[in-house]
C-alpha cells in the first residue's frame, strides 16, 4: 500500500541514494574506480564521532544508524539510512571530522569509496555537484521537520510517526506486498524516538491493542498505517 497520499514521506527521508542513482558510465566508472565492497556483521562501526574520513560509504544491503552519544552516555538516533544510500560524505565535503557516529543495524554489503575517487567525481561532473547540492539542501529540511515535530509532540505521536517512516524504509528493502514487518530492537526504536524504553514499550502495547500493530519477537508488524499516521498527527 502507497501513503504518498496520506503522508509526504519524502519530508523525512534524506534520500541520499538519488545522489548516484543512474550516474552516466563516465562518472560511475571514475567514482568506483577503487570501491571495495565488504559483508559487515550487524553492530558493526562504520564511522565513529571525532575522526577524520577516508572516504564515503554506501549501503548495497542493510540498514545502519546514525547517532550520536550525548554528555550522560545516551545514544540519540538521528537517521536510519537503508539499502542504496551515502554514508559520510558530509564530512568529506567539509574538510572535517565525523560529526556522528555510524553503525549497522543487521547484517549487510557496504562499499567505500576513496575520499580522493569520491572528490576527483565531483570535480570532473556537474551532474554529481548539482545532486550534492540539492540533497543536502533537501537533509537541512528534513532535520527542520524533525527539530520541530519532536519538540512539540508527543512520545505517542513520535513513535507512530517512526513506525510509519521505517515502514517506508523497510517495504522498500523488501519489496514485498502486504503488511511490512520492522527489525529493530526495542532499545534502538526508543533512542530513535528520543524517550525511555519503558515509555516506547508501553505506546507499542497500547498501539498493538489498537490493532495498528502486532509483534513477533523482536519485530514489529505494520498493519494499519493509515491509523499510525492520524496518531502522529504530523501537520
Amino acid at each position: 500500500m502507497s501513503i504518498r497520499h496520506l503522508f509526504p514521506v519524502q519530508s523525512w527521508d534524506f534520500q541520499s541514494g538519488s545522489i548516484i542513482s543512474n550516474l552516466p558510465p563516465k562518472e560511475w566508472s571514475l567514482l568506483s574506480a577503487h570501491m571495495v565492497e565488504a559483508q559487515y556483521n550487524k553492530g558493526d562501526i562504520l564511522f565513529r564521532e571525532g575522526f577524520y574520513p577516508t572516504g564515503i560509504f554506501f549501503i548495497r544491503k542493510g540498514m545502519a544508524k546514525k547517532y550520536r552519544i550525548n554528555k550522560e552516555g545516551q545514544e540519540q538516533i538521528i537517521y536510519v539510512a537503508s539499502q542504496g544510500e551515502l554514508l559520510g560524505y558530509h564530512a568529506v565535503l567539509a574538510e572535517d571530522r565525523y560529526p556522528d557516529s555510524c553503525a549497522l543495524l543487521e547484517d549487510s554489503v557496504v562499499g567505500f569509496i576513496p575520499r580522493e575517487d569520491f572528490l576527483k567525481t565531483i570535480d570532473y561532473s556537474p551532474l554529481l555537484s548539482k545532486r550534492l547540492l540539492k540533497t543536502l539542501s533537501h537533509e537541512f529540511a528534513v532535520l527542520a521537520n524533525n527539530i520541530t515535530f519532536f519538540s512539540q509532540s508527543s512520545v505517542r505521536e513520535r513513535t507512530a510517526l517512526q513506525l510509519v517512516v521505517l515502514r517506508e524504509k523497510y517495504k522498500t528493502m523488501n519489496n514485498k506486498n502486504g503488511p511490512v514487518e520492522i527489525s529493530m530492537s526495542r532499545e534502538n526504536l526508543s533512542n530513535l524516538v528520543g524517550s525511555a524504553r519503558e515509555n516506547v514499550v508501553r505506546v507499542l502495547s497500547e498501539f498493538k491493542e489498537a490493532e495498528l500493530i502486532t509483534t513477533n519477537g523482536r519485530k514489529i508488524v505494520i498493519l494499519d498505517v493509515a491509523g499510525l499516521i492520524k496518531i502522529a498527527n504530523f501537520r
